[in-house]
């Protein structure tokens, strides 16, 4: 599967963005699907998961975006959605998307996603 992250901007504290990303080459059915993110000098750290067709539609939120952020899937469109509200200028990182077969329980982890996309980069100024 390949992974295209988008939507990427410059926003004012605050604003809001929508981040996407396009799967192709496979099914993204049989995945959970993260969103991630990595500040410049920082590991590269958990944000958001939803669940493969099957499990509910379940997500699970890092506690610094719960309340803010939204993840969403449209599966017909092979498309996960990263829904940003409320940014703060400590969202800025580059955010990445990424797939997993692991159990639900540990898709928090980033050691356990196999497949990456490129990254698009969000910088909210104060």
């Amino acid at each position: 599967v390949q992974l295209v992250e988008s939507g990427g901007a410059l926003v004012q504290a605050g604003g809001s963005l929508r981040l996407s990303c396009a799967a192709s080459g496979s099914n993204v059915r049989n995945f959970h699907m993260g969103w991630f993110r990595q500040a410049p000098g920082k590991e590269r750290e958990f944000v958001a998961a939803v669940s493969r067709p099957g499990y509910g539609r379940s997500t699970r939120y890092a506690d610094s975006v719960k309340g803010r952020f939204t993840v969403s899937r449209d599966n017909a469109k092979n498309t996960v959605y990263l829904q940003m509200n409320s940014l703060k200028p400590e969202d800025t990182a580059v955010y990445f998307c990424a797939v997993t077969q692991i159990l639900w329980a540990y898709v928090g982890s980033t050691s356990n996603y196999i497949t990456w996309g490129q990254g698009t980069q969000v910088t909210v100024s104060s």
